[in-house]
C-alpha cells in the first residue's frame, strides 16, 4: 500500500484549521495554511484520471492557501487487512481535517463489488476525519445478465450506504438526474470537473486551407463495438457529402479500435491514431481539430474527454440522454437523440460547413470553459460546498 507521508510544513504543524473559511476569507489572510486530503484508491494504468483530476485541483487550491495532500489507500498491494492497518496509523494526522474521497466502482473493488469503501470510511469516521466523498461513477452500472443486475445492486447500495456516512457527497453532475440520491438530497453538492488537458490556440479550417479536422479523445476499451460502427458510420457519412476528412483518435482505448476502423472507414477519410499521448500532446492535437466527435455514450459533465474538448475551446458533436444538461450544455455542442448516428452525421456537417456556426460553437465552448470548467473555477466551487454550515 502506498500512502504518502508528507508532514505539514513547521508553521501549520501545531493548527488544527477547518475548512469552515471561505475561499474569501482565505484570500484575506494569505499567510493561513489550510490542509485537506485526497484519498485514492487502486492506481489505474496506463493512465489515472483520478490522480490527474486530484493533482489539478491541488494546484488550483495552493494558490488559495490550502494545502491537497494526495493519500493513496493501494488495497490490491498486500490486501485489505494490511491496507486498512496502514490506513489507521497514516490517518491519525487527519483528526478534524477534511478527508475527500475519490469513488469510483473500481477504485474500490476488482470487478465492480465496491464493499471495501465502506470499511475506508468507517476508519476515517472512527479516526475523526471530516469525510467527503466525491462520486465521479454517477450511477451504477447496468446491463441484464443476472450478475450485471447484482452488482449494480450492490454498487447503489454502497453508494447510498458512503452518502450517509459522509459529511459532505459532492457529485459530478446535478443531484436531480442521480436516481440513487435519497428525496431532497441535502449533503449532495454539485462540483464540476476539469480537464487535466492544457488548452492550446485552435487552429481551423477557417484559419487555414486544409482537410475539415474530427478530434475523438478515447474510446471504451472493452464492448466498443458499437462506438466504433457509430464513429465509422458518422465519419464515412460525412466525407461523402463535404469531400476529403481526416478523423484523429487518440487516448484510451483508441489503439485497440485502430484495426476495425481502418477496414470501415473509406479513402476519403485521412486517418490517424495516436494512442496514449501525453495531456501535453492531446491539447496539441485537439487545439488542431475542427471539432470534437463524441460517440461514447451521451454527453455529461463527469467524462473527462469531453471537458478536455471544452478546454481546447472545439465544438462538441454528441449524443444527448439522461445525465445531459447544465453546465455542459452552456458549451458549444450539437446534440442528438442517443443512438441515432444518421442525425449525429448531419451534426458534424452541420458544423463543419457553416463557418459562421463552428465560430459561434467555439467562443461557446472557450466561454464555458472560463466559467464553469476552468480549475479556478471548479477550485472556488469546492471550497464553497466545504464551507458550508
Amino acid at each position: 500500500m502506498q500512502i504518502a507521508d508528507r508532514r505539514l510544513e513547521n508553521n501549520t504543524a501545531n493548527m488544527t484549521p477547518a475548512l469552515s473559511q471561505t475561499a474569501a476569507a482565505v484570500e484575506e489572510q494569505p499567510s493561513t495554511r489550510l490542509a485537506m486530503a485526497a484519498l485514492l484508491g487502486r492506481r489505474d494504468a496506463p493512465t489515472d484520471a483520478l490522480e490527474d483530476y486530484c493533482r489539478c485541483l491541488s494546484e488550483s487550491l495552493r494558490t488559495r492557501g490550502v494545502r491537497l495532500e494526495l493519500v493513496r489507500a493501494s488495497w490490491t498491494e498486500g490486501g485489505w487487512t494490511r491496507a486498512l492497518r496502514r490506513l489507521w496509523r497514516e490517518i491519525a494526522k487527519w483528526r478534524g481535517e477534511w478527508v475527500v474521497v475519490q469513488y469510483t466502482a473500481l477504485s474500490w473493488s476488482r470487478r465492480g463489488f465496491p464493499i471495501g469503501v465502506l470499511a475506508v470510511v468507517a476508519v476515517l469516521k472512527w479516526r475523526a476525519a471530516r469525510v467527503a466523498i466525491v462520486f465521479h461513477d454517477a450511477a451504477p452500472w447496468g446491463g441484464v445478465r443476472l450478475i450485471d443486475r447484482l452488482r449494480s445492486a450492490c454498487q447503489g447500495w454502497v453508494m447510498r450506504s458512503i452518502y450517509q456516512l459522509s459529511e459532505r457527497s459532492i457529485v459530478t453532475v446535478t443531484p436531480d438526474r442521480l436516481s440513487w440520491l435519497p428525496p431532497n438530497p441535502c449533503k449532495a453538492a454539485f462540483v464540476r470537473v476539469g480537464s487535466n488537458v492544457p488548452p492550446a490556440r485552435t487552429v481551423s479550417v477557417v484559419e487555414q486551407k486544409r482537410k475539415p479536422t474530427i478530434g475523438v479523445f478515447a474510446i471504451t476499451e472493452r464492448g466498443a463495438e458499437r462506438e466504433i460502427e457509430d464513429l465509422a458510420f458518422v465519419v464515412r457519412s460525412a466525407a461523402e457529402q463535404l469531400g476529403q476528412l481526416r478523423l484523429v483518435i487518440l487516448g484510451r482505448g483508441s489503439g485497440a479500435a485502430e484495426h476495425k476502423l481502418r477496414q470501415k472507414l473509406g479513402a476519403a477519410v485521412d486517418f490517424e491514431c495516436l494512442g496514449i499521448v501525453t495531456a501535453e500532446q492531446v491539447g496539441a492535437v485537439l487545439g488542431q481539430a475542427d471539432l470534437l466527435l463524441s460517440v461514447r455514450g451521451h454527453l455529461t459533465t463527469q467524462r473527462g474527454s469531453v471537458i478536455a474538448g471544452i478546454a481546447c475551446g472545439l465544438p462538441l458533436v454528441a449524443y444527448s440522454g439522461p445525465q445531459t444538461g447544465y453546465p455542459v450544455t452552456e458549451a458549444g455542442v450539437m446534440l442528438v437523440p442517443q443512438g441515432d448516428r444518421e442525425a449525429l452525421s448531419r451534426a458534424v456537417v452541420q458544423v463543419l460547413a457553416d463557418r459562421e456556426l463552428l465560430r459561434k460553437l467555439r467562443r461557446r465552448s472557450q466561454d464555458a470553459h472560463q466559467d464553469y470548467f476552468s480549475w479556478f473555477a471548479i477550485g472556488d466551487r469546492l471550497l464553497k460546498v466545504l464551507s458550508e454550515p
